[in-house]
């Protein structure tokens, strides 16, 4: 099942007959492998990786650190459930360290991430604290590199 689930994560859109023959085993075998796992909820769901520099030259990512109140019978989970309705919001994960939950979102500009973070966010009850970090460029996403090396094209003399 591991040895599946790295192929997926490299390229979901290998065949069931390609990974197969990368698992030695069989394309029947691999499908229900696959369909086991899906309803199972191991896998939730497929997408693509974009280089966003090339996709939309407006797009703009952040990652929001929030420091929050935990509620009494749910601590971080009901806050964290309301946020990632938001559409804007691609990620939510409760993180240790010096701030609690942490946000992962995308807009079509600053002013669009600044707006969400003041007046959605940040006036959500038990939002103590917001700090929003701008992606600059993405050099690796979910193991696949995004930014390729550039050649050196000086060459070797003697």
């Amino acid at each position: 099942m591991k040895e599946l689930l790295q192929l997926l994560k490299q390229n979901a859109r290998l065949s069931n007959a390609e990974l197969a023959a990368m698992l030695g085993t069989t394309e029947d075998d691999v499908k229900q492998q696959i369909t086991d796992m899906e309803n199972a909820g191991v896998i939730r769901g497929y997408s693509v990786i974009l280089d966003e520099e090339l996709a939309d030259r407006d797009a703009v990512s952040a990652y929001i650190e929030l420091k929050v109140t935990p509620q009494p019978d749910c601590g971080f989970d009901e806050l964290a459930r309301i946020i990632s309705a938001f559409e804007e919001v691609e990620g939510v994960t409760l993180m240790s360290g010096g701030y609690d939950l942490g946000i992962t979102i995308s807009g079509n500009g600053l002013r669009d991430i600044a707006l969400f973070v003041a007046q959605r966010l940040a006036t959500l009850d038990g939002v103590l604290s917001t700090r929003t970090h701008f992606v600059l460029k993405r050099y690796k996403d979910k193991g696949i590199l995004i930014q390729e090396e550039p050649g050196d094209e000086r060459g070797v003399y003697q």
